[in-house]
């Protein structure tokens, strides 16, 4: 996906339609001059309803719809005659879309099944016609409900990337290199720090019909889980990722020292990504020599698997991909 294209986070004003009134009407004919109350119901509003579109993979299409409103319910008729109900607003979303109240930040909803449905806003009720309220001693009441008021407010949509892999690195570590190996997703890739602003997804195939999707988040600095360098918005997205591939070039000072101070930055925003299965890739082996890799061996964590690779010579590239796959479906 293009980088501008993809939006993340939206605000937005939301307003369900009001139930259409009851009619208060008495039927009258040629031969039933007192024919008592016919008065119909009023049609309930449109509802506001957010929907999952597995196609979909930003909110980009919502940006600028910053007031949504439904239609409001017809009033009823005479001769029993009810009003038709207002039109729903369907807003498709991707799959991984946290709704929240935007005065108290309140998670109402989280979408992440295709198809699944979320009313964000009800419509009102219809108000009953006249003839509901007849009764022996009350034969022609000459009232009706009114429809009732919808629903509105200020609502928050967040994307939360869905992926078995999350790729967790600091900026230029070759994570985008990395993806662009595996699968057919193109990121920006360059030389400088925070190349990739925005999270990118990809399939990684495997034979025997195996695949698994791999996203690439943005870069994280130190400081990431108060906000430093766009933090909490890049890391919000490692939320939903089954596991998390560590990514640390293998000409940093310290590979164990990198690899620890990411997993401080999750720990302090999160402490329950902690807990899901990990895996450090040391990159960039190409520029080792041999004696340099046997010295790095050495002080590489033993706390998880960990892999030299080279997304740029293919170095272990396929026993990386088996042994995430592993990881995932086998663990």
């Amino acid at each position: 996906m293009s980088e501008t294209n993809f939006v993340d986070y939206i605000k937005l004003f939301c307003a369900s339609g009001k139930g259409g009134a009851g009619s208060v009407h008495l039927l009258r004919a040629k031969y039933v001059p007192k024919g008592g109350p016919d008065g119909g119901d009023g049609g309930r509003g449109g509802h506001i309803i957010l929907k999952v579109n597995p196609q979909f993979w930003t909110l980009i299409h919502l940006k600028y719809r910053k007031h949504i409103r439904a239609e409001h319910g017809e009033a009823g008729r005479g001769n029993l005659a009810h009003g038709a109900d207002g039109k729903d607003v369907i807003l498709e979303v991707p799959a991984g879309t946290v709704v929240k109240n935007a005065e108290d930040e309140q998670i109402l909803a989280e979408l992440t099944q295709p198809g699944q449905e979320f009313i964000l806003c009800k419509g009102g009720r219809g108000g009953l016609g006249n003839t509901h309220f007849k009764s022996p001693t009350h034969q022609t009441p000459r009232f009706a409900q009114p429809g009732e008021a919808g629903q509105e407010g200020w609502f928050i949509l967040e994307l939360k990337l869905l992926a078995d892999v999350g790729l967790v690195g600091f900026p230029n570590s070759g994570k985008s290199t990395l993806l662009s190996a595996v699968s057919a997703a193109r990121p920006k890739i360059a030389d400088y720090p925070f190349t990739t602003l925005e999270p990118q997804l990809g399939i990684v195939s495997l034979p025997d019909h195996r695949s698994f999707v791999m996203a690439d988040i943005p870069g994280i600095i130190e400081g990431a889980h108060q906000g430093r360098g766009l933090g909490l918005r890049f890391l919000r997205h490692i939320e939903r990722n089954s596991m998390l591939l560590f990514m640390v070039p293998a000409d940093c000072p310290d590979v164990t020292a990198q690899y620890r101070i990411l997993l401080k930055e999750l720990g302090k925003y999160k402490p329950e990504l902690l807990d899901k299965q990990r895996m450090l890739a040391v990159t960039k082996a190409d520029l080792l020599d041999p004696g340099g890799e046997k010295m790095l061996r050495r002080r590489l964590p033993r706390s998880l698997p960990v892999l030299l690779i080279s997304s740029i010579t293919g170095y272990n590239i396929s026993q990386l991909k088996e042994q995430i796959w592993n990881i995932l479906w086998t663990q």
